[in-house]
């Protein structure tokens, strides 16, 4: 008969039918990526490069007027005239226009600007701008004592053009609207002239609009690369704090539901136990003919196997409501002053018979002069006898098994357990310490175990605040050990004086 696959994955199985959550993840990287790859154009950049622009016309709105204050305060003390005064108020006024709008545009949300249309304000107002310039270039001074007056303002237009590159660098084509008609009219009038100086001064300021409009544009694309890191930086926040919360929220879903699942345990020991301790009880009333003698042996083999798995699962059951009375949180500890050196000696004298049924020889090494613990005796009791439990189950016939009891170098207190079975591989270190989980090797080499006494002594050793190693070598053996934290030592008190005493009593 062909096999049928199964529809449903063992939870403890990766299931290969599930696409993997990485390749979900790195295809939502990519195509948020792609979205943000974008160039000059898209209209929430050019947004964007806009409101740099507003950001840059406001903060050094007083650059330029500053400049033109001092050229026609500079022209005044020359005689040029009542005209550079005419002058600096129109440029005054067209620097100001600029600003307002530019304060304007950056009150508005980007979202809510009409780009083309901003665009077009930001460049009719650099163009007035520029008539004031071109009517600076226009300037005569027939009284003036200035040598070379073309050659001064020359300057003055290369230090407007450097300024303007830098500040209008988010607007492009800025920097050609202010200065493409005075730097026109100024080679004119030097054509006119034929002055060598003022000839040299028109190259040198027609070679310098085509180099200040390269750096404004490389500034251009340089904002526009930051536009889009911030833009990208943005959206992978954004897509990490959406993949958080969903984490967040599965890791929330898997808890209750597993807190949930050991509170069901946790209360259902009553019910768990009723039937089988009448299994048990009616078995081993069947097995040893307490009721008369049974005329066929082979039904009394047959109780005496139902008792014996009926205890075995008794012991499982006890053993899961251990461990989910401890992950539900409601295992209380009864905590009391104990000696560790009793419990512990008592554990080796229970497992005395079982370790000698398999001939295995049980040392013991303890400290004599421990103090107290102040901790829950019937928990040490468990966490010792499934140490001794592990120990003698994974321990060949005629192994040895030393166990030892002291101090920890903190001032803590500590039980350690020592085999010399066939260990446990490193990489299955982890899979022996989650519940119901065990060793390759154990398993072929000892009786089958439920896999849950590891994790109830790290539960109970957790409760206690304390911790709990496995070390082991392959063929060597398995060290167990259980740490009892300082906090847990009870120091011991002096003796009082006797006149001390007496005076009490009184």
């Amino acid at each position: 008969m062909p096999l049928q696959r199964s529809n449903t994955a063992d939870k403890f199985i990766v299931d290969r039918r599930k696409r993997h959550r990485n390749s979900d993840v790195a295809r939502a990287v990519r195509k948020t990526r792609d979205r943000l790859s974008q160039q000059a154009g898209n209209l929430d950049f050019d947004r964007e490069l806009l409101k740099l622009h507003a950001q840059a016309m406001t903060s050094g709105a007083v650059v330029i007027p500053m400049l033109v204050l001092a050229i026609a305060a500079a022209g005044r003390l020359a005689g040029v005239g009542n005209e550079i005064g005419l002058w600096a108020l129109f440029t005054l006024t067209s620097y100001t226009i600029v600003v307002f709008m530019a304060r304007r545009i950056e009150r508005t949300e980007a979202s809510e600007l009409n780009a083309l249309q901003t665009r077009r304000e930001f460049l009719v107002g650099h163009f007035l701008c520029g008539l004031g310039w071109a009517w600076f270039v226009w300037l005569g001074c027939g009284a003036c004592e200035v040598d070379q007056f073309q050659a001064v303002k020359a300057v003055v237009l290369l230090f407007a053009m450097a300024g303007t590159a830098l500040m209008a660098s988010s607007l492009g084509g800025a920097l050609l609207a202010t200065f493409a008609v005075p730097v026109a009219l100024y080679a004119y009038a030097a054509t006119k002239s034929w002055m060598p100086v003022e000839a040299i001064m028109a190259a040198l300021l027609v070679l310098s609009l085509p180099f200040f409009a390269y750096i404004a544009s490389h500034l251009n694309r340089f904002s526009l690369l930051l536009l889009s890191f911030r833009s990208e930086k943005d959206a992978l926040i954004a897509e990490v704090e959406t993949a958080k919360s969903m984490s967040d929220e599965a890791r929330r879903r898997a808890e209750d539901a597993n807190l949930a699942k050991s509170r069901f345990l946790a209360s259902m020991s009553h019910e768990l136990r009723t039937p089988l301790n009448a299994i048990l009880g009616f078995s081993e009333v069947m097995a040893n003919e307490v009721l008369g003698p049974m005329s066929n042996p082979t039904y009394r083999d047959y109780a005496h196997d139902v008792h014996d798995s009926g205890q075995h699962l008794l012991d499982l059951i006890n053993e899961i409501l251990d461990l989910s009375r401890i992950e539900a949180g409601r295992y209380q500890l009864n905590e009391e002053p104990v000696m560790l050196l009793n419990i512990v000696e008592d554990c080796c004298h229970m497992m005395e018979l079982k370790a000698r049924n398999k001939d295995i020889r049980v040392i013991q090494d303890f400290e004599q002069t421990l103090p107290r613990l102040f901790a829950d005796e019937r928990a040490v009791r468990q966490i010792t006898l499934n140490l001794l439990s592990n120990a003698i189950k994974f321990t060949a016939t005629g192994g040895e098994i030393r166990v030892r009891v002291g101090w920890t170098a903190g001032g803590g207190q500590y039980i350690s357990i020592k085999d010399n079975g066939p260990g446990i591989p490193e990489d299955e270190i982890p899979v022996v310490l989650s519940a119901f989980g065990q060793g390759s090797i154990a398993i072929k080499s000892a009786e089958q175990g439920t896999g849950l006494g590891l994790p109830i002594v790290q539960g109970l050793l957790a409760m206690h605040g304390g911790e709990f190693e496995l070390h082991s070598k392959l063929r060597e053996g398995t060290e167990a050990i259980a740490i009892f934290p300082l906090s847990r030592v009870m120091e011991e008190l002096p003796a009082l004086p006797t006149a001390a005493v007496a005076a009490r009593r009184r």
